[in-house]
């Protein structure tokens, strides 16, 4: 029999870290006598193709010990990724996941494992990963893995983001006080992302990577970015921006999966709305929120950075307040502070004295901002924290109370791996605000920025997305509420039957009621993009976390919808996973092939589009739906508030106006 050893190999990707701190690669129990296990191969293989992307990752392992180990690799769960496909490559073998309760797939794994058989398992670990297990890793040998998932990608003021993650957030205590990590691939890394874009591309940028990136133009709007290295440490984040042309159309663009006209069909509509949102004139308040606790550490930097470079941008009629917070809150400044010179030199110098230690206490330094509103004004909260928070009241219900007692925006920036982005989306669909994710790969001076220059221009006010003509169901809430400058809005939904439908934005701007309006056809049959069902499945899955979240939904109704949705389109959730096993062990063991069958459908469906240039989905064009340009990098407009897409303008536009002011300030300094 076999001599097994628990060994974990987790990659800890996905964020803010300092320079000296942990990021990807394989770690060892503290405890064990074994070498580490070393990665060989790092290989991501990216399709960003008609509103979602297509994330292949396949690494390689090599096990220099002379027993069989397990290991169990970990990867950050990106936002709104929903994982498809788990291999193991066994010799010449692979073996397949399919997704059960996820205590049933862990006892078979289990089972299978103890047995020396060739198991895999793949679980979510609430909000910050996917872990996945795989044994035997055979002595002196190679053993690979690849999974693959997939995620929507949206503009936002023009700027489409996709990250590929592989710094540690530095919020996992638990993970760093148990493990010692390897985080050098010995071999090669490589990333491969092709971009296929239905509108003109102006630019496209790998940040941090200028030098190593390849970006070669295949075709018209069709790109491929290559970065390639051998024997490196996987420390840093891979962003690649890329941003339209200005003075693109506002539109409405329309995927839909329905391969048979007896059944329902899903869809994925995304608006973008072109409108003349004004600046607004006057004064603003602005409070700043700021996470002194010990997980900020490595991430303080780049804090007070973006809130200096806001504080300088501000207008002399602008006032602000600064709030920090760690075990407990406390006040920078006696009350509202007129953004004058002298006031912002001195609230600099005091910013750069600030250190990070102790406890995260959200609450606490949430009720403090929130104490000193002046209702004639338009006041703003901007959060930056991982909100990891484990001191003073913790439950999401509290601050959706919270926030739902004041009219105050809530524009937040969630730093780092392990960051709570649910608790983020409850305190920022509270307060109508918006939240966005911040790579040490962006920068958190672009992205307070652009939340600053949204909330300084108009906005739709009580917004609700209306279909008719068609029977849509279960989908993406319609009741929007806040619509922000250069947002757009993606609604998931199912379809009974195919026919004409008249799609209706309405909304208040300016003390006016607004109404946009357009028609179009939702196709009888159409059979191009399956994967749209998972995304469909999990856009479900979050809201209605979501609810839960809030206290609108009790945990056990939401624990059964869940696990209705999990089972059925095949998604590894908190209460769900993917075992791998042999063809032989599933049917041995009686258990359907349902996401074999899934899995062949997207396969099929990627070999089609492979071959055909990039698709224009926009079904607006005989009667568009607004008269005026999508709003372009530091222009006008608006677009829905998901909250994944807020602030992705980093560095392209607004960033450089940040570098030219502070190049003029120092030459005057000098």
């Amino acid at each position: 029999m076999r001599r097994m050893f628990s060994l974990s190999v987790l990659a800890l990707l996905f964020g803010l870290a300092s320079v000296t701190g942990e990021a990807a690669g394989t770690l060892t129990a503290r405890r064990s006598s074994h070498s580490p296990i070393q990665l060989r191969d790092h290989q991501v293989t990216v399709v960003l193709n008609n509103g979602f992307a297509r994330t292949e990752v396949v690494q390689t392992f090599h096990n220099p010990n002379d027993v069989d180990l397990e290991a169990v690799y970990s990867f950050p769960l990106p936002k709104s990724a929903s994982l498809s496909e788990l291999t193991i490559f066994v010799g010449e073998r692979e073996i397949h996941g399919e997704v059960l309760e996820k205590e049933r797939a862990t006892q078979i794994y289990e089972e299978e494992r103890d047995q020396g058989n060739d198991a895999g398992l793949a679980q979510q670990n609430g909000y910050q990963s996917f872990a996945f297990a795989v044994s035997p890793v055979r002595a002196q040998e190679e053993t690979r893995i690849r999974f693959i998932y997939y995620q929507p990608i949206e503009i936002d003021t023009a700027v489409g983001r996709y990250l590929y993650p592989l710094e540690d957030g530095g919020t996992d205590e638990v993970a760093a006080s148990f493990w010692v990590p390897n985080e050098r691939v010995h071999g090669s890394f490589s990333i491969d992302v092709e971009l296929k874009s239905a509108w003109p591309v102006a630019d496209v940028r790998v940040p941090d990577f200028e030098s190593d990136a390849q970006i070669e133009e295949l075709g018209e709007n069709h790109y491929r970015v290559k970065l390639e290295k051998q024997d490196v440490e996987l420390n840093r984040d891979v962003v690649v921006y890329y941003r339209l042309e200005e003075n693109l159309p506002g539109r409405v663009e329309l995927l839909a999966y329905r391969p048979d006209e007896n059944k329902p069909g899903t869809f994925m509509m995304v608006v973008t709305p072109g409108l003349d949102l004004k600046p607004i004139t006057g004064g603003a308040d602005y409070t700043f929120v700021l996470d002194l606790s010990g997980s900020m550490d490595g991430k303080l930097h780049a804090l007070i950075r973006g809130v200096t470079e806001t504080l300088q941008d501000m207008n002399p009629e602008d006032r602000f307040r600064v709030v920090t917070f760690s075990s407990h809150a406390k006040e920078l400044t006696n009350g509202w502070v007129p953004a004058t010179e002298p006031n912002v030199e001195r609230m600099i110098r005091q910013l750069e004295r600030l250190r990070s230690s102790g406890s995260t206490n959200l609450y606490d330094g949430l009720s403090l901002g929130l104490k000193v509103v002046d209702d004639d004004r338009a006041t703003s909260i901007l959060l930056v924290t991982d909100a990891v928070t484990n001191t003073g009241i913790v439950d999401p219900k509290e601050f959706h109370q919270l926030m739902s007692q004041y009219d105050v925006r809530v524009f937040a920036f969630l730093m780092g791996n392990n960051a709570n982005w649910p608790l983020m989306r409850t305190i920022s669909e509270s307060s109508g605000g918006f939240w966005a994710p911040v790579s040490n790969a962006d920068d958190v001076v672009g992205q307070i920025m652009l939340a600053k220059g949204k909330v300084r221009h108009e906005s739709l006010h009580d917004a609700q997305l209306k279909i008719r003509g068609v029977k849509v169901f279960d989908t993406t809430d319609e009741v929007i509420g806040k619509v922000y400058s250069g947002q757009q809005l993606t609604v998931f939904g199912r379809y009974k039957d195919g026919g004409s439908a008249s799609v209706e934005l309405a909304a208040r701007l300016t003390g006016e009621d607004k109404t946009y309006t357009t028609t179009f056809e939702f196709p009888v049959i159409a059979s191009d993009h399956p994967e749209l069902e998972r995304l469909w499945a999990l856009d479900r899955i979050e809201t209605i976390n979501a609810k839960r979240d809030a206290g609108f939904t009790p945990a056990e109704e939401a624990r059964s919808a869940v696990l209705d949705l999990a089972l059925d389109h095949q998604l590894v959730t908190d209460y769900t996973s993917m075992v791998a096993l042999s063809d032989e062990s599933f049917a041995g063991r009686g258990i359907e092939r349902r996401n074999q069958e899934r899995v062949e459908r997207e396969r099929q469906a990627q070999i089609v589009r492979a071959g055909r240039p990039p698709q224009n989905t926009r079904v607006d064009q005989s009667r568009p739906m607004f008269q005026h340009p999508a709003p372009s990098v530091g222009g006008q407009g608006s677009g829905a508030i998901d909250p994944v897409s807020g602030a992705i303008a980093i560095g392209i536009g607004l960033l450089a106006a940040a570098t030219r002011r502070r190049a003029r300030k120092d030459t005057q300094r000098s």
